[in-house]
Order: structure tokens, then C-alpha cells, then sequence
């Protein structure tokens, strides 16, 4: 019953959402006017149709690709050095501040270096999404460790564990919850910069849609593209958090 009240309450939030924007597009502005052109009216039927006609799906199956390398990138870099951060205190003390220092940098400020270094294309992308998910994954993976219970440790060393399999069976699954928490900021953070990053001189994706679709004047399309770019950031996260409720 409870659980039936909390998604009801949520569906409540998005009807409210969804009234706002038609009485802004759709009741309150004058006919023919630029706001009338982002109406609800003509973006839902065109959102249906772009999914199941055109290439949008395409685009955005590209879009979650590019996510998924970068998220890679950003696990193998993140867990190992969040390890080390958590497990040396004097890693921490060196690499501290250069590491906040180059957290509180925008990635989207390095987008001119990384075409320059990386031509155009998806290798600046999968840059970009690293450096921006990097860093939550590697500091909740620190303070993953840092929590952990150290009589685990004293138990596995006295049971003669080996490194591997401390790391494997104590470390790991003590730490888990904190490296799924920074998981899920890490995705939604790329989700939030991918659009901008597809905007590189890349030829597909979700971000290049929106161009295209500005650059045609076909607004319907472009709000039918920001209303998929919210539900598939929506469903990452309900996923990722399903999967932490699970594996915690």
C-alpha cells in the first residue's frame, strides 16, 4: 500500500509538470506565438511518432553507448586510485588537493583541448565523460574504505587470506554500497553533459539531434528529444538504484 502511495505521489508530480507545460505552450500564449510552437499538443504525437519511425531510438542507442565506454574508463581509473586513497592515508595527503583541484574544473571547459588532442569523433566524448565521472566514483570508493570495519581485515589476515582474496571478499563487498552511490552520480553526471559533448562535429547522438533539429525548425522534434533525454535519465537512475537496493 505504501509502495502504491509513493508511485502515485510521483505520477502526481509528473501530471503537474506536464499541466504547467501545456498551460504555458498550449492555453496561456497567444496563437502563433514562439511558445506555441513547444506545445504539448503537437510534441507528444511527434515523440511517439520519432519513436517508433524514425532514427531517434538510433541516436539515443548511441548516446548510451558513449556512456557506457566512458563509465568504463572511469571504474578502471576511479577503483583502483579510490583504493589507494582510502587505504594510504599519506596517497591521500599528496594527492588531495591536485585531484579537488581538477574536480572543481568544468569537464566542458576542456572540450577545445580534447578536439585538439583527440580529432573529431568519439574519443574526445569518451575524455570528456571520464574526467567528468572519474571523480565520484574514485571518492566514494575512498570513503568506502575508509568505513570499512578493520576487524574484517584482522579476521581475513588471521584466516591467512591472501591480497586477492581480502580484496575480493571483504573489501569489495564492504565497500559496495558506497561505490554504487557513486555510480549513480557518475551516470548522472554524463547524462547531463553528454548532449553538450555531442555537440563536437559528432555525426549521431541525442545532443547532435538537438542541433539538427533546431537548425531544421522543427521545435515538436527538439522537445520530443528533451522529453527522451529526461525519461532514459530517469530509467538509469531507477536501474541503478534498483541495483544497489539489490546487491545491498
Amino acid at each position: 500500500m505504501k509502495s502504491c502511495l509513493r508511485h502515485l505521489s510521483g505520477l502526481s508530480g509528473l501530471v503537474v509538470l506536464l499541466f504547467l507545460w501545456w498551460l504555458g505552450t498550449d492555453v496561456l500564449s497567444a496563437k502563433n506565438s514562439f511558445a506555441s510552437r513547444f506545445s504539448v499538443e503537437e510534441t507528444l504525437p511527434t515523440f511517439w511518432h520519432l519513436l517508433t519511425s524514425s532514427d531517434l531510438t538510433l541516436h539515443a542507442l548511441i548516446s548510451l553507448k558513449r556512456i557506457v565506454v566512458g563509465l568504463l574508463f572511469a571504474l578502471i581509473i576511479g577503483v583502483p586510485v579510490g583504493l589507494l586513497i582510502g587505504a594510504k592515508p599519506w596517497v591521500e595527503r599528496a594527492t588531495g588537493p591536485a585531484f579537488q583541484f581538477l574536480r572543481m574544473i568544468s569537464p566542458l571547459s576542456w572540450m577545445p583541448i580534447a578536439v585538439m588532442v583527440f580529432g573529431i569523433g568519439d574519443k574526445p566524448i569518451y575524455f570528456l565523460l571520464t574526467f567528468a565521472t572519474v571523480w565520484p566514483i574514485m571518492f566514494n570508493t575512498a570513503a568506502g574504505v575508509k568505513q570499512l570495519d578493520r576487524h574484517f581485515l584482522l579476521v581475513a589476515k588471521s584466516l591467512a587470506a591472501t591480497q586477492s582474496e581480502t580484496l575480493l571478499y571483504v573489501v569489495f563487498p564492504g565497500i559496495l554500497s558506497h561505490m554504487m552511490t557513486g555510480i549513480r552520480l557518475a551516470i548522472g553526471i554524463a547524462w547531463i553533459i553528454i548532449v553538450p559533448c555531442e555537440m563536437l562535429g559528432v555525426s549521431a547522438g541525442l545532443g547532435y539531434f538537438i542541433l539538427d533539429t533546431r537548425d531544421r525548425l522543427a521545435y515538436p522534434e527538439l522537445m520530443s528529444t528533451i522529453l527522451l533525454i529526461g525519461l532514459i535519465g530517469y530509467l538509469l537512475d531507477s536501474l541503478v538504484r534498483a541495483a544497489a537496493r539489490r546487491l545491498g
